[in-house]
């Protein structure tokens, strides 16, 4: 690393950080849940009122594990089913179940759309594997890694903790921080060294707990606001932003 950088460590998020992936799991939980909610109204009784982005994906989904997610949103509604088993199939009325079926949506859109990134974090990505820093990605996704092969980012990684290795660790979701501070231990880096980049409020809460050296906020959804309120110690719309790593590394020490 070189002597004038203050910083050791980056850990990225994925979805709406790296890849424009967040879009896609917003509109697939839109299409699980807007079903789910026809279904309840036909069953049930209960009035259908639509899963809308800025009123439930934003508060209660956005950059939290699947199951939690799941769960979350049906508290917000006041809606109580069973756990079930992560093997339960899309159509079974469990937490599983629903979260599989929103899954499945996700990959569809996957397959037949393929995956973007965004070029400015690519950019600061290879600027920084070229000054020797650090790298991690923590993500709730358990597409991690395929999403990550598809685009020729995964090697760029030293560390990943995803949904896959969360699930096997036993971490916390966001916004505890666990998937950051994992990451960060994988590549040997302090904390207090280390910055997180996160565009969902879950994950900058997740930062600030963490008590991270820097954790930057992308607002992707006009959330500046939101994410200045979690705790951000910097929001962006777009890392071309942050003037690269030596724009990134003068944001650091203003704030150590």
């Amino acid at each position: 690393m070189s002597k004038n950088l203050t910083f050791d460590a980056v850990i990225f998020d994925m979805d709406g950080v790296i890849t424009k992936t967040a879009l896609t799991h917003a509109a697939a939980w839109k299409k699980m849940f807007d079903e789910y909610l026809r279904k309840r109204e036909a069953e049930h009784g209960e009035k259908f009122i639509e899963f809308t982005h800025a009123g439930d994906y934003l508060p209660y989904v956005d950059g939290r594990p699947r199951y939690k997610g799941v769960q979350c949103f049906l508290e917000s509604r006041g809606i109580d089913i069973p756990f079930g088993e992560t093997s339960d199939e899309a159509e079974k009325e469990t937490v599983c179940g629903l979260g599989n079926g929103k899954n499945d949506a996700f990959n569809k859109v996957l397959n037949q759309e393929g995956v973007e990134v965004y070029p400015s974090t690519v950019a600061l990505l290879n600027e920084l594997k070229e000054a020797k820093i650090k790298l991690g990605v923590a993500s709730s996704s358990k597409n991690c890694k395929p999403v990550l092969e598809r685009v020729d980012l995964l090697s760029i990684f030293e560390a990943r903790v995803d949904g896959v290795v969360s699930a096997e660790l036993g971490l916390h979701g966001k916004p505890e921080p666990d998937i950051f501070t994992t990451a960060c231990d994988i590549v040997k880096a302090d904390y207090s060294k280390s910055i997180v980049v996160e565009d969902a409020v879950s994950g900058v809460q997740a930062g600030v707990k963490g008590e991270f050296g820097l954790t930057i906020g992308i607002a992707r959804e006009n959330n500046v606001k939101e994410l200045q309120e979690a705790g951000a110690h910097i929001v962006v719309e777009d890392l071309d932003e942050i003037g690269g790593i030596e724009g990134l590394n003068k944001i650091f020490a203003k704030f150590n």
